[in-house]
């Protein structure tokens, strides 16, 4: 069976673990729940042309206090780049964190997912943010995990980025 290991990167309180618990469990707390270092889940995922177990790394997110240590990334097949929808300065951080996975590990797969979209009457992230990311060849999902909206769809997207070789 194939295995690969996909690591969640992102600001602090972006939701990644909550995407985690939502694809894995099928579960939402509207608890916020901070990781300390770095939570392993595993979920399999079967698609019509392959079968492969995700090792998920939810990795605490960066802020001003804590770096994302590079070291979590080690092996890693992809990865989400997680951007909180209601915060525009995560988006600088996830641009930032792109550029350091990128020089420390190279261009693996990933695929940006904005999450909160259940809230996007509150979102500072704008259309033209989005415009401006797809430009730069970011293939972005919109997700909730409150909601499970695009939850399955940005896994099994990266799935198949994997699968097909596909840089990022």
């Amino acid at each position: 069976m194939i295995q690969k290991k996909v690591c969640m990167v992102g600001a602090f309180a972006t939701g990644k673990t909550s995407l985690v618990a939502r694809f894995v469990k099928g579960i939402y707390a509207d608890k916020y729940q901070t990781t300390v270092g770095v939570k392993i889940d595993k979920k399999l995922v079967e698609t019509e042309r392959f079968t492969m177990n995700m090792i998920l790394w939810d990795i605490h997110g960066e802020d001003e206090f804590q770096n994302v240590r590079m070291s979590y990334l080690r092996g890693a097949a992809a990865y989400l780049l997680v951007i909180d929808g209601t915060r525009r300065a995560t988006l600088d951080v996830a641009l930032n964190l792109r550029a350091k996975v990128s020089e420390n590990i190279g261009d693996i797969p990933f695929v940006g997912v904005i999450s909160k979209c259940d809230l996007q009457a509150e979102w500072e992230i704008t259309e033209q943010d989005i415009a401006l990311l797809k430009e730069k060849k970011f293939d972005l999902v919109r997700t909730s995990a409150k909601t499970d909206v695009g939850i399955e769809r940005c896994f099994l997207q990266l799935a198949d980025k994997i699968m097909s070789g596909a840089p990022s």
